[in-house]
């Protein structure tokens, strides 16, 4: 699975609890993080460049744990790749869908609002859902820098992103990007105990399940899976805080350029 940085973490912490036996391997761009500032086309390079990385592991699955690049290149990453592509969005998108028979607010990077990944998902599957997005560039940046949510810096931060979703009352609110669940204890106390938080990451990692189950491709075995990490900047910096993320300490955490994903799209032949 793939990310911009450390955020898709949270969708490994995820997926080992589904699935202890599972063998996986993470790439965090971190070098060009965030993802959810650039334009639709860098998004989308990136997301091949790392696809093709992943692939050279032959993986029976590759996870888009970056509701960015699910947003911008899901469509081309199904077509590209010869094994079977996981996004977040459209899992979270079914499990609002699911939690409330309301309004569904949506909490993103500019990318992903601007994409309208989420809004086009909702009302596919109910057409007179109201869908409210609001975009918040600072967030992934301040959780990368391992600010705590009792931050005075993330609470200003958070108080001005949800004021208009505060006041607007939504059914259900999609954390929809990987870094937000770090934030969700905060964001919970500003949007209030009435409206439930809906984690793209934990969605997902019930919907990779049951794909895998499906194809008859899920390791039955109740522990023992590994996580080897790659990350395109500093290693021992993402050790350090992805442990935050991951719920684990990261044992092998290794240094991959960009300029080696480049070189690697060579190998998405399809």
């Amino acid at each position: 699975m793939f990310d911009s940085g450390l955020g898709g973490l949270t969708v490994v912490r995820e997926l080992t609890a589904a699935m202890p036996g599972e063998d996986l391997v993470y790439l965090g761009d971190t070098a060009r993080v965030p993802y959810g500032i650039k334009s639709l086309q860098t998004v989308r390079r990136f997301a091949l460049e790392d696809a093709s990385f992943l692939a050279g592991f032959e993986p029976k699955m590759i996870v888009v744990a970056c509701n960015t690049a699910s947003a911008a290149a899901i469509d081309l990453l199904e077509q590209r790749c010869e094994m079977p592509v996981a996004d977040v969005i459209r899992p979270g998108a079914a499990a609002a869908l699911a939690a409330t028979g309301g309004a569904i607010g949506v909490l993103a990077t500019e990318a992903t609002i601007a994409s309208g990944a989420y809004q086009r998902a909702i009302l596919a599957a109910d057409p007179d859902r109201q869908v409210l997005a609001r975009s918040c560039p600072l967030l992934v940046p301040i959780v990368e820098e391992g600010r705590a949510q009792d931050d005075p810096i993330v609470l200003h931060v958070l108080t001005d992103y949800l004021r208009d979703l505060q006041r607007a009352r939504p059914g259900a609110l999609i954390l929809g990007c990987t870094h937000y669940p770090l934030l969700s204890e905060a964001i919970g106390k500003l949007m209030g105990p009435h409206v439930p938080l809906v984690s793209s990451a934990q969605a997902a990692a019930v919907e990779v399940r049951k794909r895998l189950a499906a194809l008859d491709l899920v390791n039955p075995l109740p522990t023992g899976g590994t996580l080897r990490c790659f990350t395109t900047d500093n290693a021992e910096r993402f050790a350090r805080l992805g442990e935050r993320f991951g719920g684990r300490r990261l044992e092998s955490v290794e240094y991959v350029g960009t300029d080696e994903l480049e070189q690697s799209l060579r190998t998405l032949t399809r």
